[in-house]
């Protein structure tokens, strides 16, 4: 489970947030030092600095960091820091990108799907890093534009399973993006469990209803360890059945 603030605002913002999703069993500390807004007025980041955050929060925390890269010149930049590349859902087919990320191979790429992406375009997304000689790759099933407005977009879960009948990559789900409501993570993230997803990456802050982007996709502290406590559970009921059919 990948966790932690849709954009670092603050190193104790950040630092809070990494010590307890760490200590709620997150794997991974998510945070974003850049920040692609559809509005030019949003919130977009804080940079380099936002980066020198992340890298404080994991010797807090223990936790490797995972943080998106917008530009192929970011790359060197953000990988000298990062553990873990993110591909954000506007940069799917940016394929520059793409290039440039497949052609350092220290670091893993978390590749998300584009809002509007077919499965075979996601996968061919996918082949431009890998043709370029890095193979970690993991897919992220993130929802994808639809005509449904009550949810920010409509989750697909069905990609989890075809995703892992044809392909060896690794697919986590992002239950945050695909649903834009905080009370909708807690039930679309068992059920990509349910579906054999291999991981989540879940938004939490410490105080949403201030949090200067995606506040009402984050989970306070609290909805975050409720949501650890039962993952678990879920992933030992339908391992045996659910892996197997995939």
């Amino acid at each position: 489970v990948m966790a932690g603030p849709c954009s670092v605002e603050t190193l104790e913002q950040t630092v809070t947030t990494a010590k307890a999703v760490a200590a709620a069993g997150a794997s991974i500390l998510r945070g974003g030092a850049y920040k692609p807004s559809t509005s030019p007025y949003s919130f977009r980041g804080l940079g380099e600095p936002g980066l020198d955050i992340l890298a404080e929060a994991r010797t807090a925390s223990g936790l490797p960091v995972i943080t998106e890269v917008l530009t192929p010149t970011d790359v060197a930049v953000v990988a000298a820091t990062a553990d873990c590349l993110q591909i954000g859902a506007r940069n799917m087919q940016n394929f520059a990108l793409l290039d440039a990320v497949g052609e350092q191979r220290e670091r893993p790429i978390v590749l998300k799907r584009g809002m509007s992406a077919t499965i075979e375009e996601f996968l061919l997304a996918a082949e431009y890093i890998l043709a370029r000689g890095n193979p970690n790759v993991i897919l992220c099933e993130r929802g994808i534009r639809t005509f449904e407005k009550y949810t920010r977009n409509t989750f697909d879960i069905s990609a989890i399973p075809l995703l892992k009948r044809l392909t060896h990559l690794p697919v986590i789900a992002d239950p945050s993006h695909g649903t834009g409501k905080w009370y909708l993570v807690h039930p679309v993230a068992l059920a990509a469990v349910a579906a054999g997803a291999d991981g989540l990456i879940i938004e939490v802050h410490p105080n949403p209803d201030i949090a200067l982007k995606d506040g009402y996709q984050s989970l306070t502290f609290d909805n975050f360890r409720a949501l650890m406590a039962a993952v678990p559970a879920i992933a030992r009921a339908v391992r045996g059945s659910a892996y197997a059919a995939v």
